[in-house]
Order: structure tokens, then sequence, then C-alpha cells
């Protein structure tokens, strides 16, 4: 592990503790450090205010559709002609889940998520859209076109509103639903608001917390920034990133003697030979 991973995980913390709940259908894989951090992704790390223009179903279908087999478009053809064949809504959901699946095993992920959430949409799930948008801003935050990205956020959030509609309280999916608005949408106050939200009612909140402190970093307010992960540490004292980025905020408020001494505690807590080395040449710019 590197020092820069622990970039990426601040804003994946959301999703790596709803996707370990589980779903309806296998989750796409892990976001590489590299896309994550890579300029311009649209991310908590990088993002900015301007919103971001997102591409059209349409068009992601067309290029899909150019890169599979004879096979794949002949069973997405025959499953296409029976949805076009049928008046009754009831029925729909499970051809769009034999949609998504076969798009999934094809490897055309955005298309498959597409067809997951209109069946879950028509299903009106609580579960079901929750997944729908976790699977959206899990392959938002692997996507290297920006357009498909901003159309995968808008995605996700429509997803986890209706989620929120069906059960008000549900503070997973609020987490989520903040992810998706911060990191994709070029609307980052809309999640920041959610995530005070949360706070307010439950400071101690350990994602809200780290989210915030991770977005206050990026805007320059370290001690807010610091405020969250101390919070964070109090709850759970050997908790590797909050102790990272709090040496992040540490240092912007030009507290580097303490920015080392966390560092250090870091660097044995991973205790990893590329982390270590990443983290003493930080240590060293510092002295």
């Amino acid at each position: 592990m590197r020092a820069t991973h622990f970039i990426a995980i601040a804003v994946a913390i959301v999703l790596v503790i709803l996707l370990y709940k589980g779903g309806n259908t296998v989750p796409p894989p892990k976001t590489s450090v590299a896309e994550m951090q890579r300029p311009g992704s649209g991310g908590a790390v990088s993002g900015g205010p301007v919103k971001p223009r997102a591409a059209s179903f349409d068009s992601i279908l067309l290029s899909a559709r150019g890169k599979v087999s004879k096979l794949v478009s002949d069973s997405v053809l025959s499953i296409e002609h029976k949805l076009e064949s049928i008046h009754d809504p009831a029925k729909m959901p499970g051809l769009y889940v034999q949609l998504s699946q076969v798009w999934e095993h094809a490897g055309q992920l955005p298309v498959s998520a597409y067809y997951g959430a209109k069946s879950a949409r028509l299903e009106n799930s609580e579960k079901k859209l929750t997944f729908a948008g976790q699977f959206f801003l899990q392959l938002m935050e692997n996507e290297s076109s920006s357009s498909v990205q901003a159309w995968e956020a808008g995605e996700a959030v429509g997803c986890l509103e209706q989620s929120l509609k069906l059960n008000p309280d549900n503070e997973d999916t609020k987490l989520a639903l903040a992810t998706g608005y911060i990191e994709g949408t070029g609307e980052p106050m809309r999640g920041v608001q959610i995530l005070l939200a949360i706070v307010r009612e439950k400071p101690d909140d350990i994602p809200a917390n780290m989210l915030l402190g991770r977005m206050a970093i990026q805007s320059g307010q370290f001690d807010k920034a610091a405020g969250r992960f101390e919070t964070v540490l109090k709850l759970e004292p050997e908790n590797k990133e909050a102790l990272y980025f709090l040496a992040q905020a540490s240092e912007g408020k030009g507290d580097k003697k303490r920015a080392i001494e966390l560092l250090e505690k870091c660097k044995k807590l991973v205790s990893d030979p590329a982390f270590s080395k990443d983290i003493d040449q930080k240590i060293n710019s510092l002295k």
C-alpha cells in the first residue's frame, strides 16, 4: 500500500460499507487507485463546482452493441422483442433482469446497471433500488469517460432518491446519495448538506465525519477537517484513514510536528514496506 492510496479511501468508505451488506447481483470490480486519482475524474478528490455534461443512455447502448458478439446481440434482441409484446408492467421487471444479466456477462456493466435499475424502479423495491444506486456509484469510480461518469452519477442519485422515499430513515442510503452528489453530479453541496444532517442527529457517525473531513481538506478548512477526524479517532483510535487525513489537516494548519507524529503512528499500523517508504519521504519533506 502506498500513502496515496488513502486519497481514494475516504470517498470509498460508504461504498465499502454498503456493498458488504449484499445485494441482488454481483457488484462490479473495485476501484483502482490510479483511476480514483486521475485528474478530472469528477470525484471528491479532484471534482469542482462545474456540472459535467452527462452522456445519453442511447449513446452508451449503441457503443455497447458494437462491442459484443452476435450471440449476445441475438439474446438481447430476443428479450427486447418479448418486452415489446408485453402490456402488463408487472411482467417487465423479470425481463429487465434478464437483459441486465446478458449485458453483465458480456462485460458491458453500465448497460447492465441501467436495466437492473429499470427493474428495481418498476418493482419499487427499497433494497433493489439501493443496490442499483450502489452499482452505479462503483461504476462511476472506475469510469474513464467524464460524460459517462456523469450519467452514472445521475442514475445513482435517481435510484437512491427513490429508495429514500420508501425509507427516509435509512442512513446507509443517505450516505450513498451524498457520495453520488459529491463525486459525480457537480453538486457537492447537496451531498454535504445530507452529511451535515446526519452528524446533527448523530455527531459521532464515522462515515459521515470521514467524508466531511475530506471535503473540508479539499476546501482548505483544515480546522474543521481536524475536528472531524479527531471525532473519528476518539471512537476508533487506530483508524488508519483518520490518522492519515488528520496528518494532512495538521500540515495544512502549519503543525508539522503533529503531522509527523500522526504519520509515524499510521505507518506502524499499516506495517507495509511500500507504504512506509512513502511515509518516510513525506516525513522528510516536513522536517
